[in-house]
Parts: C-alpha cells; sequence; structure tokens
C-alpha cells in the first residue's frame, strides 16, 4: 500500500518534471538569459579603444572593424535556413563555436601571443566571432514567437531587450573580475556567451506553446515586465554609485551578485505554474469542433478565414461596405463551413498564385513585396545611424573630454533595454487597442531619433547623454517592433529567414554613415587640429608631432556633421514608414478589428 503511494507520488514528480522542462515560460526565460550575454556586438565601444591603442589603428582602420562586426552580427542567412530543417541545440551550439574562436583569437592578436597579422585577419576574426550572435538571436527568437503567437510583440521586445542590455551586464561581471588588463575584457566576451549558450542550448525550442495559452498569461508577463524595469533601475542606480564613489572590490562583488539575481528571477513563473499551481484549462478557439481541428493541421485557421473573407468579397463587391463585427460574424460563418466541406471531401481550397499578406510568405516571395523592402528601406535609415553612434561611442565620449567611455557603454545598454521592452508594449497596444498598424510606432521612433540626433549636431548641454539615452532608447524600440510588424504581414513559417533578412538593414546603413561619413569626417578635423599643433610644437618645441601616433579629434566638431546627416535621414525613414502605415491599414483591421467589436 505505501509502495503504491510512493510509486505514485514518484510518478507524479516525474510527470511535472516532465512538465517543467516542456514549459514554454521556461523555454522563454532560458531564451531571455541566452540574450543576456548573446549581444556580443554591444560591447565594440569598450574594445574598439583597447585594439587601437594596442594595435596603433587609426578611426578609419577602427571604422573597418567596426563594419566587420556589423556585417558579422546581420548576416544571418544561414542560420535563418538552418533552424528550419535543425534542431534549436544545434544551431545554439554553432554559434557558440563561432563566438568563442573569432574572439578568442581576436584576444590572441590584440595581446601579442600571436605574431603581429593584418588588418583583414582581426576584421575576419571579429565578423565570425560576433556571427554567432545571429545564431543565438535566431534560435531564441523562432522558438519564442512560435511558444507565444498571441503575444508577439513583448515576447519580441523582451528578447531583444536583453540582447541590448548584455552590454551592461557583461561590464558589471568584467569590473567584478577586477582584472588591470583591459584586454582581458575581450578574453570575457569570447568565453561568457559560449558557456552560458552550451549551459541552456537544450532548453531552448519550440513546444508547442499555443496549447499552453493560459489566463494567467497576462499577469505572468506583468511579472516579467515588472522585473525588466527593476533591472534597468538598479542598473541605473550602479551607474550613478560607480561614479560618485570609489567603490572596494567586495562591494562590486555584491552589486554584481544581486544583479544576476534579478536576472534570474523569471525563472520564477515557470516554477509556479507548474510545482505551485492547480492545473489550468488551455484557452480553446470555441468555434473549432473535434472534426474542425482535424481539418485545421492540414488548412491553419487564419490562413483559411482570410482566403473566405477575401474570397467573399471579391463576389460581393461589398468588403469595404462591412462593419467589423459583421465582418468577423461572416468570417466565422464562412470558416465553420468551409471545415466541415473540406472535412467531408466536398470541396478543394482553391487559393491565389502566392499568400497575400497576414499569410505565411518565404524570404524570395516576401522580397518582391513593396511593405517588405519599404519597412527595410526605413531601418537601413533608422538602424543604421542609431548603430553608428553605437559603435563610435567609446570615439565620441573621449572626443567630449570624457576618458572612460564604459559607463556611458552601460548607460546606452540599458536605455537599448527599455526601448526595446517598451517598444514591444508600445507597439503591442497600437495593434490591439486601436487596430492600427505596428508600424506606426517605429515612425514615432524615428521621429525621436531624429530629435535626438540634431539637439547632438547642435552641440548643446548634455550631448553625450542625450547620445546615450535617447539613442539607446529610439535603437532598441526599433528592434522590438520590426520583427513584430513583419511576423504580422509575412507569417512565421520563415520567420527565421526574413528576421535574418533584416538584420542585414544594419550593415547596409553603418557601412555608409559610419565606414564613409563619420570616419572621413572624424580624421579630417583629426588632421586639422594635428596640424595646428604641430605649428604649434614647431614653433614652441622646434620639434613636430611624431606620425606614428594615431590622430584624436576634440571636441563637439568631431561628430556634430554626422549627427544633422543623420537626423534628417531618420526624418526620410519616418515618412517611409507612414507609408507602410497606410498600405497596411486594410491588413491590421482585420487581424485585430475583432478585439475592437
Amino acid at each position: 500500500m505505501e509502495g503504491g503511494e510512493g510509486s505514485r507520488g514518484s510518478s507524479s514528480m516525474n510527470e511535472k518534471f516532465r512538465a517543467f522542462a516542456n514549459n514554454r515560460w521556461l523555454v522563454f526565460v532560458c531564451s531571455m538569459w541566452v540574450q543576456s550575454c548573446a549581444g556580443i556586438g554591444y560591447m565594440f565601444g569598450s574594445i574598439s579603444p583597447v585594439i587601437k591603442a594596442t594595435m596603433g589603428y587609426n578611426q578609419k582602420q577602427v571604422a573597418l572593424l567596426g563594419v566587420a562586426k556589423d556585417l558579422g552580427d546581420s548576416i544571418g542567412v544561414l542560420p535563418g535556413s538552418l533552424i528550419e530543417i535543425l534542431p534549436a541545440w544545434v544551431v545554439l551550439l554553432i554559434g557558440a563555436v563561432q563566438s568563442f574562436l573569432g574572439y578568442g583569437l581576436v584576444w590572441l592578436i590584440v595581446t601579442h601571443r600571436l605574431p603581429p597579422l593584418p588588418l583583414w585577419v582581426l576584421c575576419a576574426a571579429i565578423f565570425v566571432g560576433t556571427n554567432g550572435e545571429t545564431y543565438f538571436n535566431t534560435a531564441d527568437m523562432v522558438s519564442s514567437v512560435q511558444n507565444f503567437p498571441k503575444h508577439r510583440g513583448p515576447v519580441v521586445g523582451m528578447l531583444k531587450g536583453f540582447a541590448g542590455l548584455s552590454g551592461a551586464i557583461l561590464t558589471q561581471v568584467y569590473a567584478m573580475i577586477n582584472i588591470p588588463d583591459h584586454s582581458s575584457l575581450i578574453f570575457m566576451v569570447a568565453v561568457g556567451p559560449t558557456m552560458v549558450a552550451i549551459a541552456l542550448m537544450f532548453f531552448v525550442r519550440p513546444v508547442e506553446g499555443h496549447k499552453q495559452a493560459r489566463e494567467s498569461d497576462g499577469s505572468s508577463f506583468s511579472f516579467v515586465y515588472a522585473v525588466c524595469v527593476v533591472l534597468a533601475a538598479y542598473l541605473f542606480g550602479i551607474l550613478i554609485v560607480n561614479d560618485i564613489y570609489d567603490l572596494s572590490h567586495n562591494m562590486v562583488t555584491l552589486l554584481t551578485v544581486i544583479l544576476l539575481v534579478i536576472v534570474l528571477l523569471p525563472v520564477l513563473i515557470p516554477v509556479k505554474l507548474v510545482f505551485f499551481s492547480e492545473p489550468e484549462s488551455s484557452i480553446v478557439d470555441p468555434l473549432l469542433s473535434k472534426v474542425e481541428k482535424q481539418v485545421a493541421t492540414r488548412h491553419p485557421p487564419e490562413r483559411l478565414g482570410s482566403f473566405v473573407l477575401s474570397e467573399s468579397e471579391d463576389d460581393n463587391g461589398e468588403g469595404g461596405s462591412l462593419s467589423i463585427s459583421e465582418r468577423n460574424k461572416r468570417m466565422a460563418h464562412l470558416q465553420a463551413k468551409l471545415y466541415q466541406a473540406a472535412a467531408e471531401g466536398a470541396v478543394r481550397v482553391k487559393q491565389r498564385k502566392g499568400p497575400r499578406r497576414g499569410e505565411d510568405f518565404t524570404l524570395m516571395q516576401a522580397l518582391v513585396k513593396a511593405d517588405f523592402l519599404l519597412i527595410w528601406f526605413s531601418l537601413v535609415l533608422a538602424a543604421g545611424s542609431g548603430l553608428t553612434v553605437i559603435d563610435n561611442l567609446g570615439q565620441i565620449c573621449q572626443s567630449l573630454g570624457y576618458d572612460d567611455a564604459n559607463i556611458y557603454v552601460s548607460m546606452m545598454s540599458i536605455c537599448n533595454f527599455l526601448g526595446r521592452v517598451a517598444g514591444g508594449y508600445f507597439s503591442e497596444v497600437v495593434v490591439r487597442k486601436f487596430a492600427y498598424p505596428r508600424v506606426v510606432a517605429m515612425a514615432v521612433v524615428e521621429f525621436t531619433m531624429a530629435m535626438g540626433l540634431f539637439y547632438s549636431a547642435m552641440g548643446w548641454p548634455g550631448q553625450i547623454y542625450v547620445v546615450s539615452i535617447v539613442i539607446g532608447l529610439t535603437y532598441g524600440a526599433n528592434w522590438a517592433i520590426v520583427p513584430a510588424a513583419v511576423s504580422e504581414l509575412f507569417g512565421l513559417k520563415s520567420f527565421g529567414a526574413l528576421y535574418n533578412f533584416l538584420n542585414l538593414s544594419t550593415p547596409a546603413g553603418s557601412l555608409v554613415f559610419s565606414g564613409v561619413i563619420a570616419s572621413r569626417i572624424y580624421d579630417y578635423y583629426a588632421e586639422v587640429q594635428a596640424g595646428l599643433h604641430t605649428l604649434n610644437s614647431a614653433a614652441l618645441l622646434g620639434k613636430p608631432l611624431q606620425e606614428e601616433e594615431p590622430l584624436k579629434c576634440m571636441g563637439s566638431i568631431c561628430f556634430s556633421l554626422t549627427f544633422g546627416i543623420m537626423g534628417s535621414l531618420c526624418i526620410v525613414a519616418m515618412v517611409v514608414s507612414l507609408v507602410v502605415v497606410r498600405r497596411t491599414k486594410g491588413v491590421y483591421a482585420q487581424l485585430y478589428g475583432k478585439s475592437l467589436a
């Protein structure tokens, strides 16, 4: 008797552990942890001054390294394709290996453990190392969006937010380690993300999360939002304390441990749902009968519904005159009839050539759609401008007289995080409460970024704080809004490939803005200042400036013209986004209009 009860208790506990391992919230939390150290590219602002000083590079050479980093961070066509045929853990493992090998080679070169190598080798190593981030992003994003199809905005915003926060987290961990050799930061970038990704790679995967929808999901997301706000506030507090006081190593260690505990807090959600809550019934569409569910496995309901409604409107010529409530009633009625007919084999679903917006597109199908190309072009202008600021933040700080760029890199990383979380939430409000295109939130963000860049171009007081905070917030918000919008307009089937193609916008913009415009303007003014310094040296000391010294530009003039150009381009990006808003109003009315009925 007792043995039977013990066996049942053991079996029940085993079932709970299996449920815990397959819980979609655990997958989401593990994805957040991988993302929290996967934003390797955001550390470039901290490690580029180390590389520049150690290798004796000028600003144009550092800009080439930045372009290599941007290319590695953005070219994700391969992981986007692999995620459709390989398990997510394999994709994560490939990313971990690339990250370790790439930045490990950079560390060996910078610390002179290898003989001097040409610039292109360092560019290749940075490209390979940073490209590992695309594998992390693809596995995490695709798994979580598939598990939470009705919460795309918050999920994308939080995952991208933790990636943006990784710079601040890694910087704080580095401060705890307390190694005086700054090149060791590169070693930590090579080893840290690799260890975390390998430790969690078997937990990150699709688990048919759409079947695990619960009434408590809203409160769970609210808890994660609260953790995000606490985390950002805590990191801001650490920055202020570090700036005011000279903290002991023990205090830095304590602050870092508390930071890591806050990052771990979201795991309480799956623990509570599985071990400390009564089982909840899944939220199932009441329109679907048992027969209809069988048909739904062959023909997704959203595709059948949009097809039925669009065909009905084409036949009757009255689609534009239907109210939202009438459209929903008609869709439900016709969809149910089509399910029954398809189940009995009476009809075949006749579809037009190629999908419509709101259905599943392949990458090649999306590339011939004007909406997708307009979104991508807008992202080139806005994200390219933001990334140029991120890549050059170390030099911006130096030109304004700030010796330690780490505090501003961390500040921008925190704001990047907040922008992504807030951007996902804001865009979700736009679509669910107003049934308005999500891209309108992108237009608002681009206008705000333009205002921040114009302020910085004027060289007004607090310029470095405007650059760190406003650009961080707006750049981050773009990456919460755009992937969610693309998944709505072009489907989830090839979301990995679509998402990674969007990432190509950043190197495309950065190649021009940073590699050509910013670096040439900076070096021009640096040469002007060096020429004046040479004349003064010749007059006072009788010797010119050494040619081996890397050029430095001081003052707001170094980047003011660059800021002005990028601000103007962000206004163009806003106009392009508003064009997409106008073109997709009908799609969003069909997708989300029922929530207003």
